[in-house]
């Protein structure tokens, strides 16, 4: 069975070629000394400790599992010593703020690590991520006593991180929570409840783990305007930073899933456990969403990577498995890629992912400007663009990669379906993607009923004419007509539908009911906008070009030709209006 190779060599295609970084990073203060040959170094180490520590933790981790046995986690055979060599060699802290200890290395460089770590072994990558994820939410929103205790260890990856938001009867409305914190007389909280589906809740690694808890104040007011967050850590801190006692959180039991079984993901009971309040008062969810925007981002990476990784070993396995006749006839027995349907199916995979790949870029590229860019109406411009595709990401990169990982076990017949070849165990894990860190109907509806009515109007139609400026360009490049042709036709379906849903905005059934169509709309489009900068900087690249670039044109036509016109019938089911979706009497089903 193949190994997992990372990509590192079209990352850094897209990042010299494609999407100008040195430039971009020139004009972004502090990383003025950050270039595509840091990042090549930067990338292939990430991707070895990828390929050669993670992946071969994969498969058995998932056959072992994460256990709970007398309160205590234990985490699959070799996860823990991992997870030391992955903090030890600074994976903790690369992107990580550098006052407390991080490397402070772009945005753009932790995507696309986090996808690599994704690919190699999902279960492992949740660990570091939702550490990350907590340490944005603690140094955006904490006081600086809470910053200066918890983030270098954190950031180091001595110490772990987790979020818990969700209870058994809150899930996606948060407002429902009934967990509690009563104030104590030292200017600490007494957090007491019970939370559900909370990943890393605990492990075997060693240090403290810093829970970001959900919970309301007595005097809170009904609803979501009355959630307050605390951070309630594993053990107590000593006044010397050292750890002390055993706080008053444990885990209850491990839910029992369908996939990702390494991880350990915990109900969680908080009995009188102590803690400390972060941000303002009855103001929790606002401080929250800070981990939760990265964390739905991140998902969408791992969704990208599952998807990768799942094409790369149908592809391999396509070249080596020898079924049926050549089509002219004349040899009884060939390589199952020369049969039409598998090649449609590898290489709508491939280019799901590698287009997904460019867009992820792109979208790290404007978290980097928006984080750094000296122009206070480039920062804006660039968050703004960021917020866009933030449901894009997490929702298209996790729904292509589920069906990446769905047609590449087709591509192994029975073989697929049986534990042992290991792509199973990518639909599985792959599946979480579309679920957690709210559901991709959410994400959906976030775009349709949040982000479209943004900048009154105005924010999508700034991203449609970066796209239209692109094909003006590509228009113009013998090569690239197909892609430049069909991406324009698609954006004018995304465009016809994006007015059409404006124009209904006092209706909050059509958003609803165009919601997920609209996503898939503008991801594709986006994504046909991506294949042809990649086309464009192929042809310029010339035949000398790595085969990894010299393919990209051909990936292009197969795009316009083959998702591409998905589009269509995306366009006519939102026109349709939310009619027919809500004819049905509910009792009637």
């Amino acid at each position: 069975m193949a190994n997992y190779t990372p990509p590192v060599e079209d990352m850094v295609f897209l990042l010299s070629d494609v999407f100008a970084f040195d430039k971009t990073m020139a004009a972004l203060p502090g990383f003025d000394e950050v270039n595509t040959e840091l990042a090549a170094s930067v990338l292939e180490e990430a991707g070895k400790f990828a390929a050669e520590i993670l992946e071969p933790l994969n498969r058995p981790g998932d056959e072992e599992g994460a256990k709970l046995d007398g309160g205590l986690v234990t985490t699959p055979k070799g996860f823990k010593e991992a997870y030391r060599a992955f903090a030890e060699a600074g994976w903790s802290g690369l992107s990580g703020d550098p006052e407390y200890g991080g490397q402070g290395l772009p945005r753009t460089l932790q995507i696309l690590m986090d996808e690599m770590v994704s690919s190699a072994n999902l279960s492992f990558g949740l660990f570091p991520g939702l550490t990350r994820g907590a340490t944005e939410a603690i140094g955006h929103h904490a006081s600086d006593e809470l910053k200066a205790i918890y983030l270098p260890k954190m950031i180091s990856g001595e110490w772990t991180g987790a979020m818990a938001l969700t209870e058994s009867s809150a899930g996606t409305d948060l407002g429902l929570l009934t967990t509690r914190a009563e104030p104590q007389a030292d200017g600490s909280y007494k957090v007491t409840g019970n939370k559900i589906f909370i990943s890393s809740g605990d492990q075997d690694f060693g240090g403290n783990i810093i829970h970001l808890v959900l919970a309301r104040l007595p005097d809170a007011p009904k609803g979501v305007k009355g959630i307050s967050l605390f951070l309630v850590p594993k053990f107590l801190v000593n006044a010397d930073g050292t750890l002390g006692a055993r706080n008053g959180l444990a885990a209850g039991a491990l839910e029992h899933k369908m996939g990702i079984h390494a991880q350990p993901t915990c109900v969680m009971n908080y009995d009188g456990a102590t803690g400390y309040l972060v941000g303002e008062p009855n103001r929790g969810l606002a401080a929250m969403f800070t981990m939760m925007n990265a964390e739905r981002l991140f998902v969408g990476i791992e969704g990208l990577g599952v998807g990768e990784a799942a094409n790369q070993k149908a592809t391999a396995y396509a070249k080596e498995r020898l079924q049926g006749r050549s089509l002219d006839g004349t040899r009884p027995l060939v390589p199952i890629i020369e049969h039409p349907d598998v090649r449609k199916m590898l290489l709508t995979g491939r280019v799901l992912c590698d287009g997904a790949r460019a867009l992820s870029m792109w979208t790290a590229l404007q978290m980097d400007t928006a984080d750094r860019h000296p122009d206070e109406a480039t920062r804006k411009a660039a968050d703004g663009f960021v917020a866009l595709m933030t449901p894009i990401v997490k929702a298209a990169f996790t729904d292509f990669g589920f069906e990446t990982a769905v047609i590449s076990q087709q591509v192994f017949g029975g073989h697929g379906y049986i534990r042992e070849w290991g792509m199973e165990q990518f639909v599985r894990d792959a599946r979480i993607t579309q679920i957690y860190e709210g559901t991709n109907g959410v994400q959906a509806m976030d775009l349709t009923g949040r982000k479209l009515p943004m900048e009154g109007g105005e924010l999508a139609p700034r991203f449609f004419a970066l796209i239209k400026q692109d094909l003006q360009t590509a228009s113009l490049v013998a090569g690239a007509e197909a892609i430049t042709r069909e991406t324009a036709a698609a954006l004018d379906r995304l465009e016809r539908a994006t007015s059409y849903l404006l124009g209904k905005g006092e209706n909050p059934a059509e958003a609803g009911a165009a919601a997920t169509d609209y996503l898939r709309l503008f991801a594709l489009t986006a994504l046909g906008w991506c294949w042809a900068k990649m086309a464009m900087a192929a042809l310029a690249a010339g035949a000398d070009a790595a085969p990894v670039v010299r393919r990209k044109p051909a990936l292009a036509e197969f795009y316009a030709a083959r998702i591409l016109p998905q589009t269509m019938a995306l366009e006519a089911s939102i026109l349709k209006g939310p009619a027919t979706l809500m004819a049905l009497a509910a009792d009637d089903f």
